[in-house]
This record gives structure tokens, sequence and C-alpha cells, in this order.
């Protein structure tokens, strides 16, 4: 028993892995597609967009349509996840800084340590293991990193020549970005029509369910695909100090921030429903976010640092997520 996550049962090993070899085995499949030139890199760029602009959004709408308001925008795990994330962001960066890093390096370093696959990943994966109930909580974990993390980390990556103006600046681009990104915007337009009781006619429902529906396969195979087209554009070597210690941060030292804040949370009056605080530790269990490769490729970070972060994080998790799943899952 953890304070704060209530165990009734523990799930074997069997049915977990039942759960998640699927999803893990369809980002091996991207990879070993794009390694063997089975994908072409140039249609790389297309699943993307698919997954970004078409998919994803139907799928988080309709998450966000169906789970409670008060879980969306529930204070306190809100509280918990962004001060883990924050203790993330912090921490790597403090690693980064001393090993000789620039800030830009050490930024993004920062990033891919403290955000998790939530999107392409998490969401699917945490509902199939906890059922749609998680949704919400997942969604607000979500927000707090596309919003608040990542637009955080940007502005520190310009810190190196521009100093504090290159950083408002770069805050600015970060967050204008994030108002024509659609995922945090389906997320909003999902809540509005939870708190509103709207109900979609059934036609255009059954067209957001078939777009929404298609966003896991499609989202972990680009996952895959995305880490191959990182590691063969960077083959030279990178000292394991470079990227294995921030890997096993994110896999280990970050759900264990969460279950620690949540027994904080909860000792401080203001516990969490046990729902919430397992899928918060699940979504920080998670392998690093892919589309930090792209945002490091964007700004001039070294991407094959952040590819090797995103590729061993992601293998690891097989193992290091399925065992998290055992201790929380309520």
């Amino acid at each position: 028993m953890i304070t704060g996550l209530p165990l009734t049962s523990i799930p074997t090993v069997s049915s977990v892995f039942a759960v998640t070899f699927p999803f893990f085995a369809l980002v091996l499949i991207g990879y070993a597609a794009t390694r063997r030139r089975l994908l072409p890199l140039t249609a790389i760029s297309g699943l993307n967009a698919f997954v970004l602009y078409f998919a994803l959004p139907c799928m988080l709408f309709r998450f966000g349509a169906a789970a409670p308001l008060s879980q969306l925008l529930d204070p306190r795990s809100a509280a918990v996840y962004l001060g883990a994330a924050l203790v993330m962001v912090a921490s790597a960066l403090l690693y980064g800084r001393r090993g000789g890093w620039r800030w830009n390096d050490s930024a993004f370093g920062a990033l891919v340590t403290a955000f998790p696959n939530t999107g392409f990943m998490g969401v699917p994966l945490i509902a199939a293991l906890l059922g749609p109930a998680s949704a919400g909580p997942v969604v607000q974990a979500m927000a707090i990193d596309m919003v608040v993390t990542s637009s955080l980390c940007v502005a520190l990556s310009r810190l190196d020549g521009a100093g504090a103006q290159g950083a408002a600046a770069a805050l600015r681009q970060a967050l204008r970005g994030m108002l024509v990104n659609p995922l945090p915007w389906a997320v909003v337009l999902g809540g509005l029509a939870s708190a509103g009781g709207v109900t979609l006619p059934r036609p255009l429902d059954q067209t957001l369910a078939l777009l929404g529906n298609a966003a896991p396969p499609v989202a972990l195979f680009t996952i895959g695909a995305v880490m191959a087209r990182s590691l063969m554009g960077h083959d030279s070597p990178v000292a394991w100090p470079a990227y294995l210690p921030l890997a096993l941060a994110k896999l280990l030292l970050h759900p264990l921030l969460i279950i620690g804040g949540t027994a904080l949370a909860a000792s401080a009056g203001a516990p969490l429903p046990a729902i919430s605080a397992a899928a918060l530790a699940l979504v920080a269990a998670l392998p690093s976010a892919s589309n930090v490769a792209v945002l490091a490729e964007r700004y001039g970070a070294h991407n094959g640092r952040i590819a090797r972060i995103i590729l061993v994080s992601t293998v690891l998790a097989f193992g290091s997520f399925s065992g998290f799943v055992a201790l929380v899952k309520p």
C-alpha cells in the first residue's frame, strides 16, 4: 500500500503485458520499417500531420467531452504533476550544466527528461489499462506539459547568446506555437462540451470516433519512425553518460516524484482520487516524447543525444512501465 494510492487488486504480470505489449510492438514495427527503408523518410511528416491535426485531436476531444470537468480542472492533480515536472526540469538542467553543456543542449535535455509521450502513447495506453475515467487527469497532465514545461525549456534554451531578452522572445514564440497547436484546443473544446452537456449528432460523433480510433496505431507506428529517422541522421557515437542517466531519470525518478507528491498531498489533507493518482504516476512512467527531437532539431540542439534518450527510454519502458502499472493500478 502506497499512501494516496490504494491498491484494491494487484494485476498479474501477464495481464499487464497483454495490454502493454501491442503498444510497444507497434513502436518497434515503425522503427524497423523505417530502418529497413520500407517506409520512405518523406512519408513520416505525412503520418505526423495525420496524427497531430486529425486523429489525435478527435480522440482528445472525445475523451475530454466524456470526462467530468472537475477532473480536467482538478487543482490537486495539477499541483502534484506540475511540481514533479519542475523538479525534473531543474534536475536535468543542473545535470547538463554541470557536464559543460550549453544552455541550448541542457534545456532540451531537460525537456526530453520531463516530457512524457502522453499524446501519442499515454492517452490510449493508460485508458486501456485504467479505463475511460483516467482520461481526465491524463489530458490535464498533457496540457501542463504543452503549456508550461515545453514553453519554459524553449525559453531557457535561448540563454546562450541572447540572455534574458532572447529567453523572453523564445517564450513568446513558444506560446504562439501553442496557440496554433490543435491538441490544447481539442482538450478545451472537449471540456466545454462536457461542461455544457453537449451531445454531437450521431453521424458527426461516428466520424470523430473513426478518426480518434485511428490515432493509437498510427501514432505508435510514427513514434518508431521518428526515432529511427533521428538516429539515422546521427551515427556519430554519443557517450552513455550523456543520455543513459537522463533516460533512467525519466522512467524511474519522474513517477517516483509523482508518488511522493501524491503522498504529500494526502498528508496535507488534499488526497487525490485513486484513479487520478494512478493515472498521473503512469503518465510520468511513460518514455520521453518523440516530438522533442523535432523541436531540438529546429532550435539547433544536440539532436543525437536527444534521439538516444528517446530510444533508450522507449526500449526500457517496456519493462519499467509495466512494473509501475503493477505498483499503482487501483
